[in-house]
This record gives structure tokens, sequence and C-alpha cells, in this order.
């Protein structure tokens, strides 16, 4: 049978720790990068008296945001994740399983 060290242990919840921030902020970069390249798009292509204030322009960024936004809970509000605390459960009862 092997027997984590507690180090071991720290150690693997603090990298997925920071993968999950990695991941966070891939996306966040991901949509402010798009959303821009959307504005511009929208902006440059504006007909003659057209206002840039339209639904359309922000349906993207919009929706896009909202799952952002659901990113972010799930990253810096674990405690309060609910998938999170299933994923623990189902670790602790597989490892139980397998002694």
């Amino acid at each position: 049978m092997e027997k984590f060290d507690e180090n071991d242990i720290r150690y693997q919840r603090a990298k997925k720790e920071v993968e999950r921030l990695r991941g966070f902020y891939g996306h966040l970069f991901a949509y402010i990068t798009v959303n821009l390249l959307i504005v511009w798009y929208n902006y440059t292509n504006l007909k003659p008296g057209e206002s840039y204030f339209q639904f359309t322009n922000f349906f993207t960024a919009t929706f896009w945001g909202i799952g952002l936004i659901a990113h972010a809970f799930v990253v810096y509000f674990p405690k309060i994740n609910f998938v999170k605390r299933w994923e623990e459960k189902k670790i602790q009862e597989f490892m139980d399983k397998n002694k």
C-alpha cells in the first residue's frame, strides 16, 4: 500500500488551485481580446449616423460575460461550490473503496 506524504497532498492541492487560476486567467484574456476585436469591427462598420449602442453589438460580451462570472465563482468561491464538494466526496469514496 502506498502512503502519501502530507507535503505531497498539499502540493497537489496547491497545484490544482494554480491550474484553476490559470484557466480562469486564460478565459479572461480570451474574453477581453475577442470582445475588443468585436468592438473594433462593429465600430468600424457603423453606417453614417448609426449608434453603436445596439443590443447586437453587446450580445457576445453579455452572454460570454455571464459564463465568465460563473467561472470566477467556481475559482474564487470554492467553499460554496457544490461541484468541488461533490468531487471531494467522490475522491474520498474511491480512496476508501481501494484501501
